[in-house]
């Protein structure tokens, strides 16, 4: 990799960096002695101190709403619960005093009243560090957890999904006067007073973390920043590239929208210790019969009797595409098997060794000051603005990145020495928040320019009947 050159004239991009607390992924280690709880609350407040003292931006929690399954049975490899997301970052409001404290949420199995007076009320505890992580949640093991059971289709989720954020920064706006609102849409019929009094942070900062393209115009349109699995630098520059060309569109600046990929560092006190490192690491990630339940859900047939350290299974799927619970991905099943069986014998890869190839997130492996270099470097060429790390171990899986890898990245003038003034928006580098009127407004220009643009073509080329026409994506 080339070395970072913070001579370059200008003020240098400044690299940013986030926790991911493990526990609910593919990239968390059991079986190291080092491993520790992922439920009780002092794993969760090492981690957010040792991230503060970092002077990271936020922590970030995923949730699930269920318990993951496999072939009708609860996957027993993976996590099997963990405490309330909004509970566990209220009692680290209490034991941290910069970093953000990110949740994940559903806005399709939530309402946007409670989960609106959820995140104030951590807003109003962490004076002003809440953020919220908005999910659609596509899986039907999910909805059988709730009422009325089942899941929206896809275009429906992403338009509650924008409507949810509509109206809970609805409810953030009215905070500052008397609290009383009405709201009245395709989703959501509801009026009140939202008894929250005006939040620190003015609202809560919001991340997304959809792909497709009907995902990026909805980050786009409702997002302050963006999590994203683009974490290696070729990847990450051409999503970065095609997510800030569309801002413009929505009357934003590119600063106004972050985007931090998700990834692992490795570290060693040599290149050659960094790499075994690694290999290690991925090895007990992926466990035999963890590479074999992955192929389980590509092929869709039982591999129970495949040993995972020979060759791909020598068998056609049995269905036509990926599954994931009882949703079905639109990744063709034969294409990806195929692909995977070229890579496999392209490097001579066994079974598992190709699940560790094609499962595990990309990571800064190294010397801690290769990796601060590389990461300086991802942020200077415009593959991320930030990295949410994810560390293999809890709680202490940060302890060696923050002694060593931060000091060589404030070397390179390329990280802060202290933290800014005021809330996480300032932290990050975000604007103040924009009024739920204002984002409403422009999608709504965006929309209408789109549209215009589309029947423009269209009238253009009438009489021409090959001559293509661009989709408006309506995602709302």
């Amino acid at each position: 990799m080339p070395e970072f050159d913070s001579s370059i004239p200008g003020q240098p991009r400044q690299v940013h960096l986030a926790a991911h607390f493990p526990g609910v992924n593919n990239t968390t280690v059991w079986s190291d002695p080092a491993s520790g709880s992922h439920i009780e609350f002092d794993s969760f407040a090492h981690l957010a101190q040792t991230a503060e003292a970092g002077l990271f931006d936020f922590l970030f929690l995923a949730e699930g709403l269920r318990l993951r399954e496999h072939q009708g049975k609860i996957f027993d490899l993976d996590v099997v619960g963990r405490p309330n997301t909004t509970a566990v970052l209220s009692a680290l409001a209490a034991v941290t005093k910069r970093i953000g404290l990110a949740g994940t949420l559903s806005s399709t199995f939530n309402e946007p009243f409670d989960i609106a007076r959820r995140l104030a009320t951590i807003d109003h505890l962490s004076n002003g560090r809440a953020a919220w992580n908005v999910v659609t949640t596509s899986n039907a093991f999910t909805g059988e957890n709730f009422r009325r059971g089942g899941y929206l289709d896809y275009a429906d989720r992403y338009r509650r999904a924008e409507d949810f954020i509509d109206v809970a920064r609805r409810l953030w706006d009215t905070a500052a006067g008397d609290g009383s609102f009405t709201h009245a849409s395709d989703f959501f019929d509801i009026a009140g007073r939202f008894p929250a009094g005006a939040l620190p942070g003015g609202h809560p900062v919001v991340f997304q973390a959809g792909d497709s393209d009907s995902g990026r115009d909805f980050a786009v349109g409702s997002a302050d920043v963006i999590f994203t699995r683009h974490s290696d630098p070729e990847s990450g520059r051409k999503f970065y590239a095609d997510v800030k060309s569309r801002l413009a569109s929505y009357g934003r600046t590119e600063d106004s929208l972050k985007i931090y990929p998700g990834v692992s560092v490795i570290l060693g006190d040599t290149p050659a210790e960094a790499a075994e490192r690694s290999r290690e690491v991925a090895s007990q990630q992926v466990s035999e019969a963890g590479a074999i339940a992955f192929l389980e859900r590509v092929w869709d047939r039982d591999l129970s009797a495949f040993d995972p350290n020979g060759p791909l299974p020598d068998v056609p799927p049995a269905g036509e595409s990926i599954s994931q619970g009882r949703v079905k991905h639109i990744k063709n099943a034969e294409a990806t098997i195929a692909s995977w069986r070229q890579l496999a014998e392209a490097e001579n890869l066994t079974a598992r060794e190709l699940v560790i190839r094609v499962s595990t997130r990309h990571s800064y492996v190294g010397t801690p000051h290769q990796v601060a270099t590389d990461l300086a470097e991802a942020v200077r060429t415009k593959a991320a603005d930030g990295f949410i790390l994810v560390p293999h171990l809890t709680p202490g899986g940060l302890d060696e990145v923050v002694e060593k890898v931060v000091p060589e990245l404030q070397e390179l003038g390329v990280y802060r020495t202290e933290y800014p003034d005021g809330s996480l928006r300032e932290s990050i580098g975000l604007p103040a928040a924009r009024t739920a009127a204002d984002w409403a407004a422009a999608r709504r220009e965006a929309r209408s320019t789109a549209a215009a643009e589309t029947d423009t073509t269209e009238i253009g080329v009438a009489g021409t009947p090959d001559a293509p026409t661009r989709e408006l994506k309506e995602v709302g």
